[in-house]
């Protein structure tokens, strides 16, 4: 049930990004960039992009809701209780050495 909410809120969120872009403002907006916007929705655009930008942030807001009304009702956090702490074996590194004539007698003598 959580995944079908996070995955219809992403939707949402990619939808409600697009159209808040769309409206002009200030400088424009993307639909100074595509003039053809306003043949495809009409001469109403600004009202349709107001209406919809209002839907989309009411659907919005209740995914929201849901979401966090389901996480509280979990018995486990998503943060751990315990915190993992890195051992030294985690730190251990290995320099290689030269090989010098006494240890290559060792090797020798162990071999043997």
């Amino acid at each position: 049930m959580t995944g079908a909410i996070i995955f219809f809120h992403c939707i949402i969120c990619i939808f409600l990004a697009t159209i808040i872009l769309m409206q002009s403002g200030r400088g424009g907006g993307l639909t100074e960039a595509f003039a053809s916007a306003e043949s495809i929705f009409g001469a109403k655009t600004n009202t349709f992009l107001i209406k919809g930008t209002a839907f989309l942030a009411i659907i919005f807001l209740i995914t929201c809701l849901s979401l966090a009304f389901f996480s509280s009702k979990k018995d486990k956090s998503l943060m751990p209780t315990k915190i993992a702490t890195p051992s030294k074996e985690d730190f251990k590194i290995e320099i290689p050495i030269e090989p010098t004539a006494d240890s290559m007698n060792a090797m020798v003598n162990q071999e043997q």
